[in-house]
């Protein structure tokens, strides 16, 4: 095709010659299966809530094409329109946060959606990726111009962010913000002494939430002193994978999903292992990891400390939060409502992965930062 020919100088094709192909691919691969999970997983939960069978995997699929259309426009972005995009992003979605706590819905205690012409959306799912792509670029600033406080402003960006996501409350996701964070000024060489103090006072912060977040102290009190009493959730999560043993029961013969909540959402793995057994969760757990070192991997081949501390950052939250979403699922921590990117339904967690996702393809695209040298 010439279109694709190497000496062709349209987008596509320099995009194609350039992107990491492997990342990408397994991005699509977790796309299929989440895709497959939904199916099977949803319509008990449709039926539940009075709707038709298909309802949330035809919804889903709209959201799917929708997030390849994110995916694969971020990805053929230059460096300078990835930082303004983050910048200009980050903006956008601060506002909409500030603006569910007024006229947001609350669902669990929680005041963290609004709707936007019909459309569900958590704001707070897309201050995550561009708050690790706008603290990048201070940071970047801050080790290339001697005078730019960029350590100060991340620092800043930082608390900031942490007060709107405490403020809805949404403590998991502060924790989340925190640890990439770190690990950003790790990569930059922030002083070990000065990380450990910043680690002190996150632990002191988490005993204070303890102590105060009515949500919190339940949680962190059910997983840590019930005696071993599960919640329903989890009981019926833990069941799922016990039915599931080595092989599962088959593509569509789960049973514990008809009983569980949030089977389609944030327990979804818990589908998978029922239904697919130990084998498809370990090949989820191995495409994860694969894209996060892949990630890891070329972010460090690149000279460019923007791109090193980005895409660095993106990988590794996009690791985080399948750990996270697995290791609740399987309590091996406090439940938290976060979703297993790309393989849970939601439009604002499918968006929000692939807008992540595409800017660090678009990051890790061999040659990128010749593209442009400036903001």
């Amino acid at each position: 095709m010439a279109t694709f020919s190497r000496l062709s100088r349209s987008r596509i094709a320099n995009w194609w010659w350039t992107v990491d192909k492997l990342t990408l691919a397994l991005i699509l691969l977790i796309i299929f299966i989440g895709a497959f999970l939904v199916f099977s997983a949803s319509p008990a939960v449709a039926r539940t809530n009075n709707f038709s069978d298909y309802h949330f995997i035809k919804k889903q699929i709209v959201f799917i094409f929708a997030a390849l259309l994110i995916l694969f426009s971020t990805s053929m972005m230059r460096l300078k329109n990835i930082r303004r995009l983050a910048i200009l992003g980050y903006i956008a979605f601060f506002i909409l946060t500030i603006f569910t706590l007024f006229a947001g819905y609350q669902t669990k205690g929680a005041s963290r959606w609004i709707r936007i012409f019909g459309l569900t959306l958590q704001p707070s799912e897309f201050i995550k990726p561009t708050f690790i792509v706008v603290s990048a670029w201070l940071l970047e600033g801050s080790k290339k111009f001697e005078d730019f406080p960029g350590g100060l402003l991340s620092a800043g960006l930082f608390l900031v962010t942490c007060a709107i996501l405490i403020s809805q409350p949404d403590f998991g996701s502060t924790i989340f913000v925190s640890c990439i964070w770190g690990f950003q000024l790790f990569l930059a060489g922030i002083p070990l002494v000065l990380i450990t103090v910043l680690g002190c006072i996150g632990i002191l912060g988490g005993i204070g939430a303890y102590f105060t977040l009515g949500h919190v102290h339940d949680r962190v009190q059910q997983f840590l002193f019930s005696g071993g009493e599960m919640s329903y959730q989890v009981k019926k999560s833990m069941e799922a994978f016990e039915n599931g043993n080595l092989l599962g029961r088959g593509p569509g013969e789960g049973v514990v999903k008809l009983h569980l909540p949030d089977a389609h959402t944030d327990f979804i793995f818990a589908v998978a292992g029922e239904e697919f057994g130990v084998w498809l969760c370990l090949l989820l757990i191995i495409l994860f990891a694969v894209i996060v070192l892949r990630g890891l991997r070329l972010s460090l081949k690149d000279n460019n400390l923007f791109i090193i501390y980005a895409a660095a950052g993106l990988s590794a939250a996009f690791g985080l939060q399948g750990i996270i979403n697995m290791a609740s699922t399987l309590y091996l921590i406090p439940t938290k409502g976060m979703t297993l990117p790309f393989i849970s339904y939601g439009g604002s967690s499918i968006f929000a992965s692939a807008l992540s996702m595409g800017m660090l393809l678009a990051l890790t695209r061999r040659n990128v930062s010749a593209e442009d040298k400036d903001f």
